[in-house]
């Protein structure tokens, strides 16, 4: 017999256990699908950037607030998730580099940003140990980091606490449509009725949209990582290019995370896989540019992961009025991990109430095709409308389910 469900989120990351934990808390039983292992994928192996610069515009409201659940999430959570809010550095190597910072500091101003442009005497007071390279950088004392896996693994251990179930090494393979909504999901190993379905699948989200007949723009692109032996306090802050090319920092055990884009993925990749003697030199003197400091400290591992990188660069957020029941929550282009806390929070609300304490008009799927007709709010939305003539309290009727 089928497992009946309030919600089936695909995904076993830290979107799908923030989105899990959230609806949890409001009393519902959500069920959630993952392929691999919780944290398994990108979110546990990610950089753990908890930041609000060098982000777009349009994503600044989700990211300045959860900059504040992050503050409380070892309460909320009752764990240590080895949250650091040090800033954020962003260096500068030109003054081309320079300029097109000011700019980007300026505009992120604008919108409540605490943020300023430093130049080499002051990013030296902050962090002495960058090389003779950088000649200035932007900073964001807001910004900081966390251990990505505890993060995760915090965002499941509560949700399963609270009720939430989780089903691991089972791939989505159908999500049933009646009638035009939602009705149910199919994996390799089980069937699951219910009238909500969130797509959380990260680098899968175009598969799992497919499977209800809709498209993503989306692609996915190579990134490389490294970690190395433990070394002794440098430094507390974030830092990267300001290109992006690379970022990391300093985890409380001592040993250093560095991520980026070696530059050379099409060429470094044989067969979809990664070889890893061409990735390890190229980040290592990409930092060693940087930080020459750390010329002698030795790589203990190296890995590469798929990023899901939409069109637009900013994630797909909300209904698709197309079909009823189906909630997007994917595509966050490789910056989503900050966003979790608020974005679980915001889809735990839009399900609910069919609103959000923040616009996610922004992120909605409509907006990658003109003259579209879809709703990007959830004003008229069909999966609203069924729901209200069933029952005006929404959360109710979602726990009679």
């Amino acid at each position: 017999m089928p497992e009946k469900s309030d919600i089936v989120i695909i995904g076993g990351g830290v979107m799908g256990c923030a989105i899990a934990y959230n609806l949890a808390k409001e009393g519902l039983k959500p069920i959630v699908i993952e392929k691999s292992d919780i944290g398994g994928e990108a979110s546990g192996s990610n950089g753990g950037g908890v930041r609000q610069s060098a982000r777009n515009l349009k994503e600044m409201p989700l990211a300045m607030e959860s900059i504040q659940i992050y503050g409380q999430l070892h309460e909320e959570l009752g764990m240590d998730v080895e949250y650091v809010r040090e800033g954020n550095l962003r260096l500068c190597t030109s003054e081309e580099e320079l300029a097109a910072m000011r700019q980007a500091v300026e505009n992120q101003k604008k919108v409540g940003l605490e943020l300023t442009m430093l130049d080499r005497r002051q990013v030296l007071e902050i962090n002495p140990h960058v090389g003779e390279k950088v000649i200035g950088a932007s900073y964001c004392p807001t910004d900081g980091h966390v251990n990505p896996f505890l993060v995760t693994y915090g965002f499941f251990k509560k949700a399963k606490s609270l009720g939430a179930k989780f089903y691991t090494h089972q791939e989505a393979k159908e999500i049933r449509i009646q009638k035009g909504r939602v009705t149910g999901v199919v994996t390799d190993k089980n069937t699951f009725e219910t009238d909500w379905v969130v797509d959380a699948a990260g680098v899968a989200g175009r598969k799992v949209a497919n499977m209800v007949g809709l498209d993503l723009p989306m692609r996915p692109i190579f990134s490389e990582a490294l970690i190395t032996e433990a070394y002794p306090p440098l430094f507390k802050q974030m830092v990267g290019h300001a290109k992006g090319l690379f970022y990391g920092r300093q985890t409380a055990h001592g040993s250093f995370f560095w991520g980026g884009f070696v530059g050379t993925e099409e060429f470094i990749y044989r067969d979809g896989k990664p070889l890893f003697h061409y990735i390890g030199p190229a980040i290592s003197q990409m930092v060693l540019d940087f930080f020459p400091v750390l010329k002698d400290i030795n790589v203990i591992r190296m890995w590469s992961g798929l990023i899901a990188q939409m069109s637009d660069a900013i994630p797909v957020l909300g209904f698709a009025s197309e079909v009823p029941g189906f909630v997007f929550a994917t595509g966050f282009s490789g910056h989503g991990f900050g966003l979790a806390p608020v974005i679980g929070r915001l889809i735990s609300e839009l399900i609910l109430d069919c609103k959000t304490s923040i616009p996610i008009n922004d992120f909605c799927y409509g907006r990658f095709y003109e003259g579209s007709d879809h709703e990007c709010s959830c004003q008229g939305n069909a999966a609203c409308t069924t729901v209200t003539a069933i029952c005006p309290n929404k959360r109710e009727w979602l726990k009679s389910i």
